[in-house]
């Protein structure tokens, strides 16, 4: 089987004239569209400029980019010099951009124009970046102009062997647990969850996959890989809001869309308040809304059925250790389990284990550990870590959940943020799902504080919809008619809830702001 890169090759072969990429600016009236060919052939330009340069098998090269067409060339271009690529969070500061330098010894840097500002500020501490590539036309005299480094370089395919065991990329956390950690990915880890995604939700050529999410991920990006195996396209919208997801999904055709918990609540609100009409937008071509990233409330789900009864659904859990989406996923025909995250995805096993790693019998909580190609090859420079999340080719995921009879599986809660109240464990997904429910709430995360006599008492942060009003007795109250007492948040804070770009709760955020107070 043929790498990523080849992929695109091939489709340049078979589809030169086709569409590739759209990438779409709304308020900017902006549209850019290239083509098989166009992509394929620029990708290589991108590869041979780095070759000229000396760029080899395993250097190391960062990517600090917002989404676009761009950002989809020099990565594939990075892969086709036998490069590392190394992507980095949106988020980032200019002390995350020195670490995650320091430690993937980078020696190349392509950046985008919104990033300049924090490159030129760590610029003093990075001795080992010797090139910088910038995005934009203007840019600091000590960086090369991205059209410019590529623009005499051949678009001829460079002659460089890949082969599926050697490594590619170098993916960094996005840190809600504390300083982001490396994950260092194979060419075989990029090909299986193109594979593992095409089985799951059957791609072809017609398909558009309208991509939202950041591509530094390891999440709709590699579901749009099930769409690069057949040729299908993707439309890169790089402004997210309920009105812009649905105008691109009319405009584009889109057929597939990988959503965010907050956006498909944005969605649902804006319908809900009539500041959309449904009516207004053709949406006959959206075959397939699936979510992941994060515990989704079966509640949500259920109200998107309500609205969008024909549509198919699926949820997809999976970890950049496990090279994104997919080694879990709930399946379009199994809508009945809406709450699980489902079974075993396409080529992967799945096991609930307990802290000796004794696999556990159904209805039984432990921890989930999965197996298959997409296990990452190691925590980069961490061999501590490594061994302890990988375990004869299972990858302990420090989630906990449990198998019901039919043996799909249900998320309970990571490990470190079970809350421990008198003796007695709370799962606060469990505390979330139910306040979901209450039609006034839009989001809520329950976290754990510190407690004299208990040792942690479970706090809910909860975002109210607009124009709505609850007080910290009604939630109490709300809760005690659901949940068991042991279960009922001690104390309930009215607030924004704090998600990062892949849409999941920053719970370390959380617990830091209100363990002080």
């Amino acid at each position: 089987m043929i790498t990523i890169p080849e992929m695109l090759a091939r489709n340049a072969r078979l589809y030169p004239d086709d569409c590739a990429l759209v990438e779409i600016k709304p308020s900017q009236k902006y549209r850019r569209e290239i083509t098989w060919k166009e992509f394929d052939s620029q990708a290589n330009r991108m590869a041979n400029a780095l070759l000229a340069t000396g760029i080899g098998k395993d250097d190391r090269i960062i990517l600090w980019m917002m989404n676009s067409i761009n950002w989809l060339i020099a990565y594939f271009g990075i892969l086709r010099t036998g490069a590392w690529v190394v992507p980095l969070n949106f988020r980032f500061t200019s002390q995350d951009f020195i670490y995650c330098a320091g430690i993937s010894e980078a020696s190349t840097a392509i950046v985008g124009e919104e990033f300049l500002g924090k490159v030129d500020a760590a610029r003093p501490q990075l001795k080992e970046i010797k090139r910088y590539i910038a995005i934009p036309d203007k840019a600091p005299d000590y960086m090369s102009n991205y059209k410019d480094f590529i623009a005499r370089a051949s678009d001829k395919e460079p002659r460089v062997q890949l082969r599926d065991e050697e490594s590619c990329s170098l993916y960094f956390t996005s840190g809600t647990t504390g300083q982001p950690k490396p994950i260092l990915l194979t060419h075989n880890n990029l090909k299986s969850a193109a594979i593992t995604e095409w089985a799951h939700h059957h791609q072809t050529r017609e398909d558009n996959f309208i991509l939202i999410p950041p591509l530094y991920h390891t999440g709709s990006k590699m579901h749009w890989f099930g769409s690069l195996i057949v040729g299908g396209r993707a439309t890169l919208l790089n402004e997210v809001s309920p009105r812009n997801i649905l105008e691109t999904v009319d405009k584009e055709r889109g057929t597939i869309v990988w959503l965010l918990v907050p956006w498909v609540h944005d969605i649902l609100v804006a319908l809900e308040r009539g500041e959309l009409n449904r009516a207004d937008y053709n949406l006959d071509s959206w075959r397939l809304m699936h979510i992941g990233a994060q515990p989704v409330p079966p509640s949500l789900v259920k109200q998107w059925k309500r609205v969008f009864p024909d549509m198919q659904y699926d949820t997809n859990y999976g970890l950049s250790e496990s090279t994104g989406p997919g080694c879990v996923h709930l399946g379009i025909e199994n809508e009945h389990k809406v709450g699980a995250i489902g079974k075993a995805g396409f080529n992967w096993e799945a096991r609930i284990v307990d802290e000796k790693g004794v696999p556990l019998g159904r209805g039984h909580i432990g921890e989930l550990v999965v197996k298959g190609d997409g296990v990452m090859k190691e925590y980069y420079k961490n061999p501590e870590k490594t061994a302890e999340c990988l375990k004869d080719g299972w990858l302990y995921t420090g989630d906990m959940a449990t198998m019901d009879e039919d043996g799909f599986i249900f998320l309970v809660e990571r490990k470190k943020d079970v809350i421990i109240t008198g003796g007695e464990n709370i799962f606060p997904v469990e505390v979330e799902d139910c306040l979901h429910n209450h039609q006034c709430i839009y989001d809520v995360a329950v976290i754990g504080i510190p407690d004299e006599r208990l040792g942690e008492i479970a706090v809910a942060i909860i975002d109210l919809k607009p124009g709505k009003a609850l007080s910290e007795a009604d939630v109490i109250e709300y809760c005690k008619s659901n949940l068991a007492r042991h279960k009922v948040p001690r104390k309930v804070i009215f607030d924004k809830v704090p998600r990062n770009p892949t849409g999941k709760i920053e719970k370390p955020k959380l617990r830091q702001q209100y363990s002080r107070k």
